[in-house]
């Protein structure tokens, strides 16, 4: 078990945590436990950003929300003129018995 002490005088001790893999409908997964959580900050409705770095599974806050600045540049792109289909208008030829 080590000891580990932040700027802010916080201190956490840390041990090796051995869990299962899990069956999660097609893929696997590993539960984080309540206590661990919370000492990092992050809740069940977190995202976290999951990296692979020297052989370990690094999981760790976003550095900026998903989807940060797409709607800033939505509106550029639209303000500039270039959001035009690229493939134009068309239907399916059944569309035009279709009543609305």
């Amino acid at each position: 078990m080590t000891m580990q002490c932040s700027m802010e005088s916080h201190c956490y001790y840390h041990a090796a945590m051995h869990v299962s893999l899990r069956q999660i409908g097609n893929s696997q997964g590993v539960v984080i436990s309540k206590p661990v959580l919370a000492q990092l900050g992050l809740d069940a409705s977190a995202e976290v950003e999951m990296t692979i770095e020297d052989g370990a599974l690094v999981l760790r806050r976003p550095a900026s929300p998903v989807r940060t600045g797409w709607a800033e540049a939505a509106r550029r792109i639209a303000k500039a003129g270039y959001d035009e289909l690229l493939m134009g208008e068309f239907a399916n030829s059944e569309d035009a018995e279709l009543v609305w």
